[in-house]
């Protein structure tokens, strides 16, 4: 997720042409210029906290786990032996990555005329839509694995009866004795909006927060809870989840000549010169593929009102 704190543009300074086409033509540059547009942007790497290596083409892992030992510890007297226990596994389910990748088209035209402003639309654009797209359907996956809801004991109009309708699933499930901490709250931008109102209305927002109001930093953290957004998130109600056990994304860096690397995320980047119509690709790939290995780490609310 990012902090939208609205900082000063430092001005980038003026290239020349020869150093705008040094630049393109180093894809080292290119990946960390994407890595830096992309970082800390995807919900799916936000809610999916799992980083699993797929770096055959896929992935296995277990879906509901039990959460506990099938036997309780026993008492041990000096020298004695320790009671062993079978772990019990949960079902093994395998998913395939997909590489999801764009490319964008940047002419020496461009370049003369309009200089750093003009590749750095271009690489904006370029990163947005990857993040669009990965996002989508990291959601899309959660949203078909997370199938329990609960309905909320009252409409959502103060920051005690938010408190309490979370409280309150948060009790159901922990009755299910399968460990699990629902502590973060995904919303639609419109009801973020809401919700923050309410909370800055009831003055419920921690101090250190900052001013959430002029700053517009995401994630919040109020009321024990951690309160996030996605433009890319389409569910009606809230979502509310346990980041550590919900699941993970599994890339596999492919490599390949000419491709950098961008970071931790998995974005991978390559600048192609095209002597034939004089200009360079600018391509962004990732290759991953979203897993829910807990689906009871998830529950929509729904009666919010929000």
């Amino acid at each position: 997720m990012s902090s939208y704190t609205y900082p000063v543009k430092h001005p980038e300074g003026t290239l020349t042409n020869e150093q705008l086409h040094a630049l393109l033509g180093n894809p080292r540059v290119i990946a960390k210029r994407l890595h830096d547009l992309t970082q800390m942007k995807f919900i799916a790497d936000f809610l999916l906290q799992g980083r699993f290596d797929a770096s055959g083409g896929g992935v296995f892992y277990e879906s509901g786990e039990e959460a506990f030992a099938a036997s309780d510890p026993e008492s041990i007297t000096p020298l004695g032996e320790y009671p062993k226990v079978v772990l019990e596994s949960g079902e093994i389910v395998s998913a395939r990555v997909v590489k999801w990748g764009l490319d964008t088209v940047i002419s020496d035209e461009k370049i003369k005329r309009q200089g750093i402003t003009f590749v750095n639309k271009g690489l904006i654009r370029l990163s947005n839509t990857i993040v669009r797209h990965v996002d989508s359907v990291a959601m899309a996956v959660i949203a078909s694995k997370v199938t329990s809801s609960f309905a909320s004991p009252a409409t959502w109009t103060t920051a005690g009866k938010a408190v309490e309708a979370v409280m309150s699933i948060q009790a159901t499930r922990a009755e299910l004795g399968l460990g699990i901490d629902l502590s973060t709250i995904v919303l639609k931008p419109a009801q973020y909006a809401k919700l923050i109102g309410l909370l800055i209305d009831d003055k419920a927002l921690p101090r250190e927060s900052g001013d959430t109001a002029v700053q517009g930093n995401i994630p919040v953290d109020a009321l024990g809870l951690t309160w996030a957004t996605s433009p890319f998130y389409s569910g009606a109600n809230p979502l509310l989840v346990d980041r550590d056990q919900l699941g993970g994304m599994a890339d596999e860096p492919l490599g390949g000549p000419g491709y950098v690397g961008a970071g931790q995320v998995g974005i991978e980047a390559k600048s192609i010169r095209n002597d034939d119509d004089d200009s360079y690709t600018l391509r962004g790939r990732r290759v991953t593929v979203p897993v829910v290995t807990e689906p009871n780490a998830g529950v929509t609310l729904s009666g919010t009102g929000l």
